[in-house]
């Protein structure tokens, strides 16, 4: 990401007052956000390029919440991260992970 922030940097001083700062991570070269069509085709082949089995931008979405869930982020955290509205949506589509998570803890409670 510092990488990614340096060419950007660079790439708003290349455009000048062409550059149009919409807060986007991931821009064209004067500041538009990506196309939907853009990410999804640079997605699947960057996907393919490493070996990975066929995947959808919503199942790293969905590896990132779980992933985040298990590392102990709290669910303000994650529901922030993602842009829910509510946490109360997060918990529902991510429940199964937090039931998960007190199934280990009551495991673990039971062997000390």
């Amino acid at each position: 990401m510092k990488r990614h922030k340096v060419r950007q940097t660079e790439a708003r001083l290349k455009a000048g007052p062409l550059w149009q700062e919409e807060g986007f991570v991931f821009t064209d070269e004067v500041g538009h956000r990506l196309s939907p069509n853009t990410v999804y085709h640079n997605c699947k082949r960057l996907v393919a390029s490493i070996g990975l089995p066929e995947a959808r931008l919503h199942d790293l979405r969905h590896s990132y919440a779980v992933a985040s869930l298990r590392a102990g982020d709290d669910i303000k955290t994650v529901q922030s991260n993602l842009g829910h509205h509510t946490a109360a949506f997060t918990l529902d589509v991510y429940g199964h992970v937090t039931e998960e998570m007190k199934r280990a803890s009551a495991e673990r409670d039971k062997v000390e």
